[in-house]
């Protein structure tokens, strides 16, 4: 932690702040190695290897490279890859402790304390229990990919990669059909793209394994090495058991009905209409599978988007999945939010900010009129929250482990008039990704210093994305929390409301949040949710183990608490405009080109 209160930390010029030295390769500049690029898998081990040893717990392995900090080719597997809702009861304290839904992933290059309760891909995917695997991303190394699986079912391993490059000419599509050629158990699957304007942007994983159990994995990192150097999240659900006294091949049908909001029936539903969108064709196999297994130990509600015009008017959110915005709102709508008097604080922390249309009428009247949804109450109505808006700036992105080259999946475009029309009503909510360089000093100089909540990922640059109601501007206390792949967009959330009541989305986009009361019993057992820092499980302290509370949910948090605002002369990261002051590594940034 620094020495300094925080609205007097100095500027740092090497991104060793926390510890976290970056990874080099003496042999290649980093500015010369493309983000995807990995080398092919040579030589892969006899399947008879893999007879000759159990396979649970999976085998350590080693990949021959000293290294100060573990990485996630180094790191042992868990015996049990669902990160299930750990908990524990202090015998200290009367509170039920469970461990945040989300984890954050490791990222090499990070000191080892900043890395605690992170998660790889390896980990994953890595299980040799693992016997088919459907992918569904926006970028895909398929070599990266594949390195992840466990070496001795590499080849066995039924994979199915699901994206929406559909143009013969996209470096993209043709990346993934040629690499998919070395592969026999590997097949590509084009989602349909329908607008002109969207991308197949969901980020998730679904795993059928040997054992009879299935897992469901939402995560915000495209599938390159690249990403896996930024800052992720990943929500695992348990393992799902086959339903109960329904043989394989058939399903149960349990009444969606009586189900709750957040309960893993209805998450079981909407994953299953999401799913359903890709078409028969495409998808049928897949969602035959899932049907057979039980979604109950879920604890979260589905928040997707699919490309379309949906008609609000003839939906029922009672029986049907709505999409973007609406869906969401419609979740808001069953979530209570915990009594204060404080005014509540809404953050919104993506890695992309579009152009969000003339006068701002749709972030103010669509996206943050359905973020400030709650439950209808008897109390008073409380004022409306406060939202921030949490992006880097070109000084944070330069000081990356990466530099410069993180900045090509960071984008907030702010060079035309309307850009820069649409900067000035977001400046007032702009904050700091790191919040550690250069602060105005204060008018006075006896301000007391400022208890800096460390979350550990200053130098990780964003690709995570996050959307967190906190209580109040204290921040200790979160109302609910979700994590996503949709950035702030009208492609992403849909647009406004038209005249004949539809709402158009462009993109696939698929995402979970989660609410205190999902932990609760409904009776006597009151849950709250806490932001954590640097691990996953929560505390207590002594003054607050007199909470009527007696069950407390950790939400790992990405970025430091409490947040740094913008000084009035800062501006943050535009990809598309040139920079030539330099990044740590001592290279220029020549702008950012999209295809």
């Amino acid at each position: 932690m620094d020495s300094q209160p925080a609205q007097k930390r100095r500027k740092i010029n090497h991104p060793d702040e926390q510890n976290d030295l970056p990874y080099q390769d003496s042999s290649v500049e980093q500015s010369q190695l493309p983000a995807t690029t990995i080398a092919p898998i040579t030589n892969p081990p006899s399947i008879s290897s893999s007879l000759r040893r159990s396979i649970s717990p999976p085998a350590v392995r080693r990949n021959g490279k000293a290294s100060l900090i573990p990485s996630e080719q180094t790191k042992p597997l868990t015996s049990v890859p669902s990160k299930s809702s750990h908990q524990e009861r202090r015998p200290d304290t009367q509170h039920k402790l469970i461990s945040s839904p989300v984890q954050l992933s490791h990222v090499e290059g990070l000191s080892f304390s900043n890395n605690i309760d992170t998660v790889g891909l390896r980990d994953i995917i890595g299980d040799p229990l693992i016997r088919e695997c459907w992918v569904f991303n926006y970028l895909f190394d398929i070599n990266f990919l594949m390195s992840n699986f466990d070496e001795d079912v590499r080849e066995l391993v039924q994979v199915r990669v699901v994206h929406g490059s559909w143009r013969s000419e996209d470096p993209n599509k043709m990346r993934i059909d040629e690499a998919v050629k070395q592969y026999s158990n590997v097949r590509a699957i084009t989602a349909y793209m329908p607008e002109a304007y969207g991308t197949h942007h969901s980020k998730m994983i679904i795993l059928f394994r040997h054992d009879d159990h299935a897992q469901v994995i939402i995560l915000t990192a495209n599938i390159v090495p690249g990403d896996w150097r930024m800052c992720q999240a990943v929500w695992r659900s348990p393992l799902l058991p086959l339903q109960d006294g329904s043989p394989k091949g058939q399903s149960a049908s349990p009444i969606e009905s009586l189900a709750a909001i957040g309960s893993g029936v209805i998450f079981k539903r909407d994953l299953l209409a999401y799913l359903r969108t890709y078409g028969q064709a495409k998808l049928g196999g897949l969602t035959a599978q899932l049907k057979q297994y039980n979604f109950s130990g879920i604890r979260a509600a589905l928040v997707a988007s699919t490309p379309g015009k949906q008609n609000l008017r003839s939906c029922d959110p009672e029986t049907e999945t709505i999409w973007g915005w609406p869906g969401f709102k419609g979740i808001l709508r069953r979530i209570s939010t915990q009594t204060s008097t404080g005014r509540s604080h809404i953050v919104i922390q993506v890695s992309s900010v579009a152009s969000l249309g003339a006068g701002n009428k749709w972030l103010d009247g669509t996206l943050f009129d359905t973020l400030a949804t709650t439950a209808v109450t008897k109390s008073k109505s409380r004022s409306k929250p406060r939202f921030s808006l949490v992006f880097p700036t070109a000084d944070e992105i330069r000081r990356s482990l990466d530099g410069y080259s993180s900045g090509g999946s960071i984008h907030m475009k702010t060079q035309s008039t309307a850009q820069a029309n649409q900067l000035a009503h977001l400046r007032p909510m702009l904050c700091h990704w790191a919040g550690d360089g250069v602060q105005p000093e204060t008018s006075t100089t006896s301000a007391e210093p400022i208890d800096v909540r460390e979350a550990g990922r200053r130098r990780a640059a964003p690709h995570i994305k996050t959307y967190i109601r906190f209580n109040d501007e204290s921040m200790q206390k979160i109302d609910w929390a979700m994590v996503t792949s949709a950035n702030l967009s009208t492609q992403a959330w849909g647009a406004a409301i038209n005249g004949a009541g539809e709402v158009r989305i462009c993109s696939y986009e698929i995402g979970v949040v989660v609410w205190p009361a999902l932990w609760g019993d409904g009776v006597g057992d009151r849950a709250e949710m806490v932001p954590v820092f640097k691990k996953d499980m929560p505390d207590v302290e002594k003054e607050e183990q007199e909470s009527p509370a007696t069950t407390r949910v950790g939400w790992r948090m990405p970025y430091d608490l409490p947040l740094v605002p913008y000084a009035k002369d800062e501006m943050p990261w535009c990809a598309t405009a040139p920079d030539e002051e330099p990044d740590w590594m001592g290279r220029s940034w020549s702008g950012f080109e999209p295809h």
